[in-house]
């Protein structure tokens, strides 16, 4: 018989059928008739056929669409799916999976040439306080610029009718109550106000020292960080290609990653992947992942070192994006993250299965970056062979692998089937890990077992994100709040202290010297942010002070007529404040003036008047006084 004579057409446009294949894959072992029919009645003579008939083919040999495939299109049946090597569609490439007794060839990899010297980039042999690493990712001109915002947003509300008790913001005060917000991530009560109670059982004298409970709170309810011209502007242009969902968290957000991409360079090794801030605000771009700790809330997507888990870089999901490549939400995120105008070349990235695909593992080797990572076996380009593959019930170190061109694919069993892709590696380097597992006893036992190089990095190196989560929720300082714009600005304050703590350990170490531990470091933290006073006309770069900066032991002509007492409320009865004269001298005593220009409270009354002191003492003898 031809094989050209094979093939029966049926009038049905829904059979047709490969007889050639059909004898190819039949066999007594898989199946066997009731009753053998002769070789004159296996004969096929080509003939027309005028009523569909459905030929009864084995397991092994090409499927159809059953009449329930045909009703629904999409759901085909057990037997359509299973094809044999004869009839595999066109775009499956053969190949076949090979085990460690096959030696495979290590890819040769870019040099790495990052585009600065990895680590902090800072003076090595400088000291530099946790205030001034802070300050870094909050510099006074952010701060002048939430501060202005916050104003002009409480201006507003009061003019609105909403009544509440509002004083001019200060750029001082706003270094303030980012300190109480650090402090009440390493000191947690059931509600903010417990950290004001009157009661025996919480005694918290700190927070009274720094700001009243209703000042805290008027900050808190009126924080903006936007314009509100340019947000009203915004909101009009709401379903609209134009329309900037985060406008709102604007400039902040874009000054937190340029810094973070400044003042650190990361090292050879990254990772990708996601981080939730938790939050259940109604909006439409938070989201619910069943998988995470925090399920529900937003979606950052984060590149981090994987040796320190620095956040190097991330961005907000906001939903589906106009200037998306086409390619997948993932290869967008992954080519985003990846800077490599600012990196360099040479890195090497490692991300999960969310990410992973041969295409985009191909596109970052032509920009000299490999990449490892988690496969799911059902994405394009993954091989479909299944010659010598490995089973679902293979023992525990069993490796199958296939190498397409520069792609490593590996299935490795370890507690369940493991799928890995990578640019990185070879697959089989002689590597084992210590696992428990069965012996025929059915007794639990360590034993090595076999583990592809790809897994054993990808174990190692995947956890930069995970080690940066970790590090912020140990003391969390998000707050809840119905604004998720606030959401966003607590969460960039711990963005802020987990990098600074990260390149306070780096520059310690350089020089020999213990750092500071997280706890530690939060702790001097607060404090240098009570004790903080900026002048208004301090630069970005400018050391911060706790007077006016008076070259001489007495004021200028100008200078005195610029620093004028005022009242914080409309009368000597409200808004009082601990005097800072007073507190350095261990008795806090409540003052209702400040002066207008270096924004500190201070005593002016007759028996003591603590705001002529301040300013004709020389900064030299006030340290010393301190």
């Amino acid at each position: 018989m031809h094989a050209s004579d094979a093939h029966v057409y049926c009038a049905c446009p829904l059979i047709s059928v490969c007889l050639f294949c059909y004898s190819l894959d039949s066999s007594d072992d898989e199946w066997e008739a009731d009753n053998e029919p002769s070789p004159k009645k296996r004969e096929i003579v080509p003939s027309p056929i005028t009523t569909p008939q459905t030929p009864r083919t084995p397991a092994s040999s090409v499927g159809f669409l059953s009449p329930r495939s045909t009703r629904r299109g999409k759901t085909r049946s057990k037997r359509g799916r299973k094809r044999s090597a004869a009839c595999m569609s066109e775009d499956s490439e053969m190949g076949f999976w090979n085990d460690i007794s096959v030696e495979d060839e290590a890819p040769v990899l870019p040099n790495f040439v990052p585009k600065r010297n990895p680590g902090t980039q800072l003076i090595m042999a400088s000291n530099y306080s946790p205030l001034q690493l802070f300050q870094l990712f909050f510099p006074y001109s952010v701060m002048a610029t939430i501060v202005k915002n916050t104003n002009s947003y409480a201006k507003m509300r009061t003019e609105a009718g909403k009544k509440f008790l509002w004083l001019p913001l200060k750029v001082k005060e706003l270094y303030s109550y980012i300190a109480l917000v650090i402090y009440m991530g390493l000191l947690s009560t059931k509600t903010i106000t417990d950290y004001w109670s009157g009661k025996e059982i919480y005694n918290l004298p700190f927070p009274k020292s720094v700001m009243s409970r209703s000042r805290f709170q008027a900050i808190a309810w009126n924080l903006h960080l936007c314009d509100l011209q340019e947000d009203r502007a915004n909101a009009k242009k709401k379903g609209t290609p134009d329309h900037d969902r985060l406008f709102k968290i604007k400039p902040l957000y874009t000054d937190i990653i340029t810094a973070c991409k400044t003042y650190f360079h990361p090292n050879r090794e990254l990772a990708v992947d996601e981080r939730m801030v938790a939050s259940k605000a109604r909006i439409g771009f938070k989201q619910y992942m069943k998988d995470k700790p925090t399920k529900w809330g937003y979606k950052l997507f984060v590149l981090a070192d994987s040796a320190c888990g620095y956040t190097w870089n991330f961005f907000v999901y906001e939903g589906k994006s106009s200037l998306a490549t086409g390619k997948g939400l993932s290869y967008d995120s992954v080519v985003r993250l990846l800077d490599l105008s600012v990196l360099g070349k040479g890195y090497h990235v490692y991300m999960d299965n969310f990410y992973t695909s041969p295409g985009l593992l191909l596109d970052l080797l032509e920009k000299q970056t490999v990449a490892c990572g988690t496969i799911r076996s059902h994405v394009q380009g993954f091989p479909r062979t299944r010659a010598n593959e490995l089973s679902e019930r293979a023992q525990r170190g069993s490796i199958r692998w296939l190498r397409e061109g520069t792609l490593l694919f590996v299935r490795w069993m370890d507690t369940k089937l493991v799928s890995m892709c990578s640019t990185i590696h070879k697959a089989y380097d002689g590597s084992t890990v210590l696992r428990h597992v069965k012996n025929p006893k059915k007794e639990w036992e360590k034993r090595q077992i076999t583990t592809p190089e790809t897994a054993k990095d990808y174990n190692k190196y995947m956890g930069g994100v995970d080690h940066s989560d970790a590090l912020i929720g140990y003391y969390n300082v998000i707050h809840k709040t119905k604004k998720w714009y606030k959401t966003f600005f607590f969460h960039f304050v711990d963005i802020a202290v987990v990098n600074s703590l990260i390149i306070h350990q780096h520059l310690l170490k350089s020089q020999n010297k213990t750092p500071l531990t997280q706890k530690e470091f939060r702790e001097t933290l607060v404090t240098e942010l009570v004790g903080t006073v900026i002048p208004p006309s301090a630069s970005e770069d400018a050391e911060p002070s706790t007077s006016c900066d008076q070259e001489t032991s007495g004021p200028s002509a100008a200078e005195e007529d610029l620093c004028w007492p005022e009242y914080f409320g409309s009368d000597a009865t409200s808004g009082r404040r601990v005097c800072v004269l007073c507190k350095i001298s261990g008795h806090k005593v409540k003052t209702p003036v400040y002066c207008t220009k270096c924004d500190v409270a201070l005593c002016f009354v007759s028996s003591r008047n603590c705001f002529k002191k301040w300013h004709t003492v020389k900064p030299s003898e006030s340290d010393e006084e301190k």
